[in-house]
């Protein structure tokens, strides 16, 4: 709901509130009185109207003055008094659903009149399970005080006068992580425990940023369901009563062995047609069998691996016209197992290309981590090595590469932190010589300006932009893109604390808009730089031809997702992931903004994303793809899948000056920040019409 009419509403309901007799209820014993003040907004809770309020007036947030109706006891029964003991605060008609309005109300015992203040300085209901919450996080004098989800976010958090500590000290990361009892599919885990200023409550279990299971505070051991065959990084978080969230543990490889030996290879695939249209090639078999299963088919042109797929088609761009190719296609199991080749089909290309993609050039290697990518007017391209940690400029014509420039006080993760996202302006390098960099150092993740001078970075003239975005071990996001507005759009992850992404108080799990000072835009929707909130981890963002932004977002271990951002829209992480319920009222609760598209992780783990006349072109990890969909108003339609399994993993697609695309690759040590111990490939693609 609209702040204005939201609050017309109330306006409305205290209105037709009338006084009801309520039941004697005994004067609290005299305790110790305390203002309340909301973390996010600086103001106190207050009962609206003052000391002349009428029974079931609404609880808001108002400028300080300490008087009556801003000053509160809590009692052993579990009340919270105010206007000198004479009134208790009440969710509205017992109410427990979310938006439930809580008024200042005659005390008479009732459940709705009993709460908990927590360590995390929330308060909930003890009748709801909801928590005081002050609407959407506004900040104005008189916005009304609501019952909400408890996420810990700062329009929840209450600081007292009376000596309660609100904790904010996380723990200390786990250590000494140790496997036992390794089977196909189960292990146990063990690790030594975190310390904690107050106490550890959960530790939160991983493998390679995807959550497996949470134990509480005093367990150090756990049973594990595991895949057989995976190769996993497991790692621990510790988590306190507050919310507050450890950095990682280090990480454990794991090898999990195959529950049995399996040396025969499935039946040869059978039934296998090619079709040309123009430079495109269509492949059509039918399924092999096997004694415990098919997982991938692998295809061959002229006796060469091209790809793997587990579908029964593939499609292969960019070939040289009126070609003749001879395909064959091979099954494979789980433990490598490969039929032999299919009898051979042959075809012949038509004169023209026709298809998405008309030619694919291999125009450099790259041993470490290529990320962020930024095509220049002349044709030479930019992007940020993960792991070195640098910024390389690279000459298409000749392959030359040149690093311009090492980031100071730069730092890894032991995940996937380090150099990131890179942005410039429209006249970048010529009227604009500024060059935006997001990149991770050993406290936070942060964004920074240097200009560029003479095709190097001038390090002497680096303006830290934004700094104090929470770090992890994943979910740091990092993906800038300079809008059509003129504005800087930054994407954070969560750090792996959901809870930050819902505080729209907190940098975590976000779209960032700002000026290119780093200043805040008086347009934004919250009042700080927080543009859409509700996101995990995002990676992608891209503009299309009417200004709107596009955003990839990766999940937890369901589905990835596509979304089309809307200013100060909930994405709804980590209730919703994608349009999976995770707690609460889930996807269905209001105001949550559904994904434009979803994607399997295991065929998405989606990262860059880009647009070309009204395509956006999503690359996929995990997936080891390239979707392609058409822009429809605002719905992604005639999907194609391009480059699957030809180049494994890719994580970096970015439009060329030339109104083509360039495309980077992430295979080896995308999961460590060791650098240069990758196997990678910076490619261009040549788009069809």
């Amino acid at each position: 709901m609209h702040a204005g009419r939201f609050l017309s509403w109330c306006s409305a309901v205290f209105a037709a509130l009338g006084v009801v007799a309520a039941m004697s209820w005994p004067a609290a014993a005299q305790a110790a009185t305390t203002t309340l003040v909301g973390q996010g907004s600086s103001r106190c809770l207050d009962v609206q109207g003052g000391s002349g309020s009428a029974p079931g007036a609404a609880m808001i947030i108002y400028d300080c003055h300490g008087a009556s109706n801003q000053v509160f006891e809590f009692t052993a029964a579990g009340e919270i008094r105010v206007m000198n003991g004479t009134r208790c605060l009440d969710a509205y008609q017992q109410g427990t659903a979310l938006g439930t309005v809580v008024v200042a109300y005659t005390c008479n015992g009732q459940a709705n009149q009993k709460w908990t203040y927590n360590n995390n300085g929330t308060i909930t209901g003890r009748q709801s399970g909801l928590c005081l919450d002050v609407y959407r996080g506004l900040t104005a004098a008189s916005t009304p005080v609501i019952l909400y989800t408890c996420r810990a976010t700062s329009n929840q958090v209450w600081v007292r006068n009376d000596g309660v500590v609100i904790d904010t000290q996380a723990p200390t990361p786990p250590t000494r992580l140790a496997v036992s009892n390794l089977q196909c599919r189960s292990a146990t885990l063990s690790w030594s425990a975190s310390t904690d200023n107050i106490g550890v409550a959960f530790y939160d279990v991983y493998h390679d940023g995807q959550q497996m299971t949470t134990v509480t505070g005093n367990t150090l051991a756990t049973t594990l369901t595991l895949s057989p065959g995976a190769n996993w990084g497991l790692y621990v978080n510790a988590r306190d009563a507050a919310g507050n969230v450890s950095q990682a543990s280090a990480t454990l490889p794991v090898s999990v062995p195959q529950c049995s030996s399996d040396t025969q290879p499935p039946t040869v695939p059978g039934g296998l047609t090619a079709s040309a249209t123009g430079t495109s090639v269509a492949l059509k078999w039918n399924a092999a069998t096997d004694n415990v299963g098919v997982v991938a088919y692998d295809l061959y042109r002229n006796g060469t691996k091209i790809g793997s797929t587990a579908a029964l088609t593939y499609t292969e761009n960019a070939l040289a016209a009126n070609t003749t190719y001879r395909y064959a296609v091979a099954a494979r199991d789980a433990q490598n197992n490969a039929s032999t080749r299919s009898t051979e089909v042959s075809v012949t290309t038509g004169g023209s290309c026709s298809s998405a993609v008309c030619s694919v050039t291999q125009v450099s290697t790259e041993t470490d981590l290529p990320w962020g990518m930024l095509a220049l007017p002349d044709g030479q391209l930019l992007y940020t090595r993960r792991d070195v940690r640098d910024v390389v400029r690279l000459n298409p014509t000749t392959g030359v590469k040149t690093s311009i420039g090492a980031l100071p006080n730069a730092a890894g993760t032991d995940g996937e932190g380090g150099a990131m996202g890179l942005a410039a302006a429209p006249g970048f390098p010529t009227t604009d010589n500024w060059l935006y960099i997001m990149y991770t150092t050993p406290t936070d993740n942060r964004v920074v300006r240097v200009r560029y001078v003479n095709s190097t970075l001038d390090l002497s003239s680096l303006q830290v932009l934004l700094s104090g975005i929470a770090r992890n071990k994943y979910h740091n996001g990092g993906r800038l893109r300079y809008g059509p507005d003129g504005k800087l759009y930054v994407a954070t992850g969560d750090a792996q604390n959901g809870d930050f992404a819902q505080n729209t108080s907190h940098l975590s799990g976000k779209v960032l808009r700002m000026n290119v000072d780093g200043t805040t835009p008086s347009d934004n929707p919250f009042g700080n730089l927080v543009w859409s909130y509700g996101h995990r981890n995002p990676q992608g963002l891209a503009f299309d031809a009417q200004g709107r932004l596009w955003e990839q977002e990766f999940g937890d271990s369901t589905m990835d997702e596509t979304n089309l951002i809307q200013k100060g829209g909930n994405y709804g992480w980590p209730i919703c992931e994608g349009t999976l319920s995770r707690s609460g009222t889930g996807c269905a609760t209001a105001g949550f903004i559904a994904p434009k598209r979803t994607y399997p992780v295991a065929d998405g783990s989606c990262s860059g994303i880009a647009i070309v006349r009204q395509a956006l072109y999503v690359a996929c990890q995990r997936g080891e793809r390239v979707y392609r969909h058409e822009i429809s108003g605002d719905s992604l339609i005639n999907t194609q899948e391009l480059f699957r399994g030809t180049y494994g993993r890719i994580k970096t697609v970015e439009p060329s000056i030339d109104g083509n695309l360039w495309l980077s690759t992430t295979n080896g040590g995308d999961k460590d920040n060791i650098a240069n111990n990758s196997n990678n490939k910076i490619i261009k693609i040549n788009l069809g019409p």
